[in-house]
């Protein structure tokens, strides 16, 4: 166990499972405190006892981070339990895809609901405090696809964009305030989310403890940025070359998959 994590406070929102799950577990190992977050309550208790085996500490919260209201009683709720939060990990999310053809304005407003306004709500809620003791860690939880979006992720690519755009700006302005942020890029991640996706080869699905152990690394070394697996960068150097190049690539490989 590094001493870095001992006894700091951490808020993980889309805990129950996947990328969220992993990265409580990871933090609990650490010696972290953890907030649990998501909308299924029960899978929040297994996987707080899955803490406290290990000896750590969990604070079970349901919350919809779609609804502020809940978000900011989370935040009230682990500063009460706590006395302080040191890191948020804005992690919830929902993939939604649709034909560019076939969009709806309510396709955006809810994919931007829970991938963009979800993360902000719990940023601008824990904010105040970090500010006040001039400390915390900020992670944004987004996707390669905010690099390079791929056909048919129309919804999910424009509030996943929207959020590494804002988390650019963000670690440049809270630098001054003692607060470090980092936004982390997985590729495909072998989660409930996308259990209907299947991929090509080469972009084959990795586990949520990778993205965990990328992560708890990327807190510890303050890493601005963070691109998992480290293969999928040449998507995004490619398209930086050649758009019309990491066009064909996306096409040849038939990177957005095929849904079962």
């Amino acid at each position: 166990m590094n001493r870095f994590f001992q006894n700091k406070v951490a808020i993980i929102t889309g805990a129950s499972s996947g990328i969220g799950r992993a990265t409580a577990l990871a933090l609990a190992r650490e010696g972290a405190r953890v907030a649990l977050a998501s909308r299924n309550e029960s899978a929040l208790r297994e996987v707080a006892g899955a803490i406290a085996q290990m000896g750590g500490e969990a604070l079970v919260a349901r919350a919809d981070v779609t609804q502020k209201d809940q978000v900011d009683r989370l935040v009230s709720e682990t500063l009460k339990k706590w006395g302080r939060v040191d890191i948020v990990v804005a992690n919830a999310g929902d993939y939604i895809r649709r034909p560019i053809i076939e969009l709806t304005i309510a396709d955006l407003e809810r994919s931007m609901a829970v991938n963009f306004y979800g993360a902000m709500y719990l940023v601008l809620a824990a904010l105040p405090h970090m500010r006040e003791r001039r400390s915390g860690y900020i992670v944004l939880v987004s996707t390669m696809d905010s690099k390079k979006g791929l056909p048919l992720d129309g919804p999910y690519v424009a509030a996943k964009f929207a959020m590494t755009g804002i988390g650019d700006v963000m670690r440049q302005e809270l630098r001054q305030h003692g607060i470090a942020v980092s936004t982390i890029l997985p590729g495909r991640v072998d989660t409930p989310m996308i259990v209907q996706l299947r991929v090509p080869w080469i972009s084959a699905k990795i586990p949520a403890e990778a993205v965990a152990r990328a992560i708890v690394l990327a807190i510890r070394r303050r890493q601005p940025e963070v691109i998992v697996p480290p293969f999928a960068a040449l998507l995004k150097y490619f398209h930086t070359l050649s758009p019309h190049l990491s066009d064909w690539g996306v096409k040849f490989f038939h990177l957005e998959g095929w849904e079962s």
